[in-house]
């Protein structure tokens, strides 16, 4: 049986509020709504998130479809990036591509990519020992988890297509069996 590393979908941004507290949109809502297509599987007996709102939204979403109770972990989160809070999206983009590019290092006092990856391998190998499981988390560390499923460097190239995307991947082999695909998109 597969497990497999779910995104949230889309959220109402918020610069006001901080980013770990934004709920999904009425799009992210939808789009989470056909999760259980894709990123469940019968043999998956829990479903576990990160403690962010737009992760938590969207995990309890799939659940309810699928007749399970979720979970949080907070070693689930997206990469820290309290340094600087919200960004303004051509701003963003920089930093995140300096992020992927340069991931022995802090940019702007970001959470450096080699210790974030560290983190979410850690906490998907831990919830993994208990068989399988979908993890509702984020496109940042769900991309230095599938570089370490594929043995490769971490590279921006392994990013999520768009929010609401998904990829599996077999835990006891500790190998990705697909890439990702985005959710409700045919």
């Amino acid at each position: 049986m597969p497990s497999f590393f779910l995104t949230h979908a889309e959220v109402v941004v918020d610069p006001a509020r901080p980013i770990e507290s934004w709920g999904l949109s009425p799009d992210g809502r939808a789009r989470a709504a056909g999760a259980a297509a894709v990123a469940w599987d019968p043999g998956v007996q829990r479903i576990v998130s990160s403690t962010e709102q737009k992760a938590v939204d969207t995990a309890a979403i799939l659940a309810e479809a699928v007749g399970l109770v979720p979970s949080s972990d907070p070693a689930l989160g997206e990469i820290d990036r309290s340094a600087t809070g919200y960004l303004p999206p051509a701003e963003f983009d920089g930093v995140v591509d300096a992020f992927f590019a340069t991931p022995e290092d802090s940019v702007r006092g970001w959470e450096r990519a080699v210790d974030a990856q560290d983190r979410i391998v850690r906490a998907v190998r831990a919830l993994t020992d208990a068989g399988d499981v979908t993890i509702v988390s984020h496109g940042a560390v769900g991309a230095l988890l599938l570089a370490d499923l594929r043995g490769v460097p971490v590279t921006r190239a392994l990013d999520q297509p768009g929010m609401g995307s998904v990829f599996s991947f077999d835990p006891g082999t500790w190998r990705a069996t697909s890439g990702w695909a985005r959710v409700g998109v045919p």
